[in-house]
């Protein structure tokens, strides 16, 4: 078949996104593998209470895990951009799979070196799963609109990993024991990035051909810096709701909240991915990320106020329906702006980005923990995030020529089948 073949644009646009080739497929195997960024870190503080330590050693074991995460995704983003997604990530998972497989064996209160060492091998070597598939959206759906549905949803549902993850791990813990839990962890993370790497759209996957950007990579480009900066202030946000979440739970003696609030914010998301996924004509690209900032920071400010523990899971479902559209936007500024050959990298530092802006709304809440002014930390990092991306101005203006051309111009062979 020549490789110029199209879908017929009617049948495409009318059949359901999830019903699209590979689209299902990248999706769920995406979500499996990355049940262990969700999973993981509860069944390594439940691993050390057992075997004796303390929750204070669990804890830095789950923060040094996490930083270590932060730091491997652009490292392993650009080993992807120039040798492709097949032979980093299956190396990756393969380290990441061994580390935890072996973290039930190890004696962290006996050899807490070990315990370490493996953990943090484990963040570091954690499959950029999530930029990869971003990277994939546009050799499986041509139709920009349908991308951006794709990527919406896919943005949306990233929330299921911390809603069903550590409930998942607390049940297996009950049932089998926390080193039962996380051989389930790594082995989830094993079969999910499988589903992914045997798919057409990744094997097939290529580096591009030419490179720009230097060793700086997409932050030569100071656009993308802001970009970066303003999004480590929506996980701050995400980060410290977190921590308050489980401040509210022990306020009122309702331990569910410490897990119900968080949920309802990624209940939010999902359905925020689902609703911006279907809008047609959501504007610029600059006006849709500022103007999603701006709702995000808003949808905040009611939280800020103490509200009652029923009113608080409500309203924290409210910027759960902008963080979708917030970070779409911004995976979508960040393929309009990253120089050639830097695209996964590009969409690992946003994501780094988003975690390490966690790391440090969680740490602030937690000194924060019985002050009241905890409430009002989500709103500081939102905010912020707002601050930044007004003060960018014209460094985020994506040129007409840009959306033109499309940041994705390659047309492998399994994208050519209707």
């Amino acid at each position: 078949m020549n490789s110029d073949t199209r879908c017929p644009p009617a049948r495409t646009a009318s059949r359901p996104l999830l019903a699209e080739r590979h689209v299902a497929r990248l999706l769920l195997g995406t979500l499996i593998g990355r049940l262990p960024n969700g999973m993981a870190p509860v069944a390594i503080l439940l691993l050390i209470v057992e075997q004796g330590g303390s929750l204070a050693t669990g804890g830095l074991l789950c923060a040094l895990y996490g930083l270590a995460s932060a730091v491997g995704q652009p490292v392993l983003g650009r080993m992807v951009d120039r040798r492709g997604q097949t032979r980093v990530t299956t190396a990756a998972v393969l380290v990441t799979t061994a580390c935890l497989l072996l973290l039930p064996y190890t004696d962290a209160h006996a050899q807490p070196g070990l315990a370490a060492g493996l953990v943090v091998l484990a963040g570091l070597s954690t499959p950029p799963l999530e930029a990869n598939l971003r990277a994939l959206w546009g050799a499986v759906l041509k139709d920009p609109e349908r991308r951006r549905a794709a990527l919406a949803l896919d943005t949306g549902a990233q929330g299921l990993i911390y809603v069903a993850g550590p409930p998942l791990v607390a049940a297996l813990s009950v049932l089998q024991g926390p080193g039962a839990a996380m051989t389930v962890t790594a082995v989830l993370g094993l079969l999910g990035a499988s589903a992914v790497l045997s798919a057409a759209p990744s094997s097939q996957w290529q580096p591009e051909g030419t490179r720009t950007g230097g060793f700086l990579g997409p932050l030569q480009h100071g656009g993308l810096r802001l970009l970066f900066l303003a999004v480590s202030g929506v996980g701050f946000s995400l980060g410290a709701m977190n921590v308050w979440a489980v401040s509210m739970a022990d306020r009122h003696g309702m331990a569910l909240l410490s897990g119900v609030i968080p949920a309802a914010l990624s209940v939010g998301s999902l359905l925020g991915g689902i609703l911006y996924g279907r809008l047609r004509r959501p504007g610029q690209l600059g006006t849709q990320l500022r103007t999603a900032a701006l709702l995000f920071a808003l949808a905040w400010v009611p939280l800020a106020i103490h509200p009652s523990p029923i009113a608080a899971t409500a309203l924290t479902a409210l910027p759960g329906l902008f963080l979708t559209a917030l970070i779409t936007s911004a995976f979508l500024m960040v393929d309009a702006l990253a120089p050639a050959g830097t695209r996964t990298e590009a969409y690992a530092w946003l994501i780094a980005a988003v975690g390490t802006g966690q790391a440090a709304g969680t740490a602030l809440a937690g000194a924060l923990s019985t002050h009241p002014s905890i409430a009002a930390l989500p709103t500081a990092g939102a905010l912020a995030c707002l601050v930044v991306l007004l003060g960018a101005g014209r460094r985020l203006a994506v040129s007409s020529a840009a959306r033109r051309r499309g940041r994705h111009r390659r047309r492998p062979a399994h994208a050519t089948r209707c």
